[in-house]
């Protein structure tokens, strides 16, 4: 029997990786065939005015990716940002863009024309040469997908490489639906944060099997802050995200369940490192929790 997000041998040789994709790539890749259509592309040479001031070249997109066509067969908004352009980290562009393709898609639903709504999650969080603006950004963004998901499920996926850190996974905890592959990577704080604040005694970040037990794609789903562990496979991913928008509205958000949190964090015992199947066992999975 596969194990959730396994793949049996001979799909896993005839896959095609997602992973491997860049965010247009992958839009491209989840958007039904010949539907595709993207928003203030790079033509629009809507750019950062901050980065050049710092040496830093900045890219006509800003690094996120706004598309606009069907999933099967449904109106839908990807997402996607490209976590090779400064690790994908979200400064006053990029945010504005993703905050206010969120506020389109509510005013969509609002007016009884829903649309579809995926997130690409490929970041380290707000872009540091933007500091307070980036903060301020990925506030709206937060606050633009609590408006929209009162309407219609928002799926998000993380699949590699960069992994959601910072203020972009409260983002993701915001979802309706979670999707992870193992590559994926998901945590407040990235592990080299946590290594500079608190020293090496507490996470060394070159220890991968230490950050995958942690922050990795099988760790989030076991402890149910993930909906779906899938391959990297990008018709297996297509799928999926599929099946999260046939569900509907989940009966409860998982940002709604603070009780729930923290009881789970008040019958953890923190005077001793915990491994991850001790972190498994305290956190039972329950539906969409």
């Amino acid at each position: 029997m596969t194990q959730p997000g396994r793949l049996d041998s001979e799909r896993f040789l005839r896959r095609k990786s997602f992973v491997e994709l860049r965010a247009r790539e992958r839009a491209l890749a989840l958007l039904d065939r010949g539907t595709y259509r993207e928003l203030l592309g790079p033509f629009d040479r809507l750019e950062s005015p901050w980065l050049s001031e710092q040496g830093v070249v900045p890219q006509a997109d800003d690094g996120l990716i706004v598309a606009r066509g069907t999933l099967a067969g449904k109106e839908s908004a990807v997402l996607a940002i490209e976590g090779q352009f400064q690790g994908g980290s979200i400064g006053e562009v990029s945010g504005a863009k993703m905050a206010g393709a969120l506020d389109l898609a509510r005013e969509d639903a609002e007016q009884g024309q829903p649309v579809q709504v995926l997130l690409l999650l490929e970041t380290g969080g707000v872009r540091l040469q933007e500091a307070n603006l980036g903060l301020q950004a990925i506030a709206e963004i937060n606050s633009s997908l609590l408006a929209l998901r009162k309407y219609v499920p928002v799926v998000g996926v993380i699949s590699g490489m960069v992994g959601c850190f910072g203020g972009m996974s409260i983002t993701a905890g915001l979802c309706s639906y979670l999707i992870m592959t193992r590559a994926g990577r998901l945590g407040l704080n990235g592990p080299e944060v946590i290594e500079e604040q608190s020293g090496i005694e507490e996470f060394d970040s070159r220890d991968r099997p230490l950050i995958w037990a942690v922050n990795g794609g099988e760790q989030r789903y076991a402890t149910g802050f993930v909906d779906d562990l899938v391959e990297d496979d990008v018709e297996l991913i297509r799928q999926r995200v599929i099946e999260a928008f046939g569900r509907g509205l989940p009966s409860q958000h998982r940002s709604e369940q603070v009780e729930v949190y923290l009881e789970r964090l008040a019958s953890i015992d923190v005077t001793h490192q915990l491994e991850s199947a001790e972190v498994r066992r305290h956190w039972s999975k329950g539906e969409n929790s």
